[in-house]
């Protein structure tokens, strides 16, 4: 039997929370595909440039030197994709000095697979929990958007039920609020991890600083959006992450945080336009193809807006160049 219709007929018992939809779903298409790139779903900013993962070494690189360049020092990276991101921002850190381990919380076999090939020497971990006892410079990008979120119409959670035969949501009605319990609690953790032990960890992910109302929940594949019910375990499903939830975790959890800012104004400050210059400059056949890069990286029509940037850190550790207020 195959997995869609293995949770078609969980949905014709009785029906299952839109949460739990996005659990089974999402695992089933992240254990069993590789769903980045032209012949993936999707593709990531640190696929789209190594400008990206650049500005990414860059801030953690300067914060690092500014947190007194601490030897037990590790990175670590939150569902690192093919690890691309982690050769990027790697080649920096090494540049100022940085000598520690490469860790990486990664569930799906086939993107650890591709991890490998790049960074053979790193360690995994299934999650946060099991990090070492030690101060990390954490990148997690794109990974909070895919966890499982709880949507309700009113007061009544939203679910997915059978109706005339195919799945459909219930009750009927515009969404009014979503929260992600997994989301926070991942973020409680390893804000607690790093209020013990020392670190600094950059949250990037498309989404809003707090209080938005709506139906976010949205299916990728094969490069196109396409309805979250009608290819479960096959495409992509996403929700926007809420950052002011994040926030108040890592903060009850010990932790300081830093403002939420769009992706954009980030990656400019931190001086992605300089960079796409030098590059250009080094390439000249390439002058269009790196500009285009850079629009689509920080632009308004591209990530620029939708996408935020926040920093969760010790409150012994500066805050990560670009964030501060």
């Amino acid at each position: 039997m195959s997995f869609a219709e293995e949770l078609r007929q969980r949905i014709a018992a009785g029906g299952i929370s839109v949460h739990d939809y996005i659990a089974a779903s999402n695992a089933h298409y992240y254990a069993s595909r590789d769903p980045l790139g032209k012949a993936g779903d999707f593709t990531t900013a640190p696929e789209i440039s190594q400008m990206f993962g650049e500005m990414v070494g860059a801030c953690l690189a300067d914060c690092f030197l500014r947190a007194g360049a601490p030897a037990d020092a590790a990175y670590c990276e939150l569902g690192p994709g093919r690890g691309t991101l982690a050769s990027d921002a790697l080649r920096l850190l090494r540049g100022v000095g940085f000598a520690g381990p490469t860790h990486f919380v990664e569930t799906s076999p086939a993107l650890r697979g591709e991890q490998e090939k790049r960074h053979p020497t790193a360690h995994w971990h299934d999650d946060v929990d099991a990090l070492p006892e030690r101060p990390l410079l954490v990148v997690a990008n794109e990974f909070f958007d895919a966890l499982p979120t709880r949507q309700f119409v009113g007061e009544q959670e939203r679910r997915v039920v059978l109706a005339d035969g195919a799945p459909a949501f219930a009750p009927e009605g515009a969404v009014t609020r979503e929260e992600s319990a997994d989301a926070t609690a991942i973020a409680a953790r390893l804000a607690a991890h790093l209020a013990r032990v020392g670190g600094a960890a950059l949250v990037i992910d498309y989404g809003y600083a707090g209080g938005e109302q709506r139906d976010t929940l949205q299916a990728v594949r094969r490069h196109e959006r396409v309805d979250p019910l009608a290819h479960p375990g096959e495409a992509d499903l996403t929700t926007h992450v809420d950052f002011g939830a994040l926030a108040e975790a890592a903060q009850d959890a010990g932790a300081r945080t830093s403002r939420v800012i769009s992706q954009g104004n980030w990656l400019e400050t931190l001086g992605l336009g300089p960079r796409a210059m030098t590059l250009a400059g080094n390439n000249p056949a390439r002058a269009d193809d790196i500009a285009a890069q850079r629009r689509r990286l920080s632009s308004e029509e591209g990530m620029g807006t939708l996408f935020k940037v926040m920093a969760i850190h010790h409150r012994g550790w500066p805050v990560p160049a670009g964030l501060g207020q």
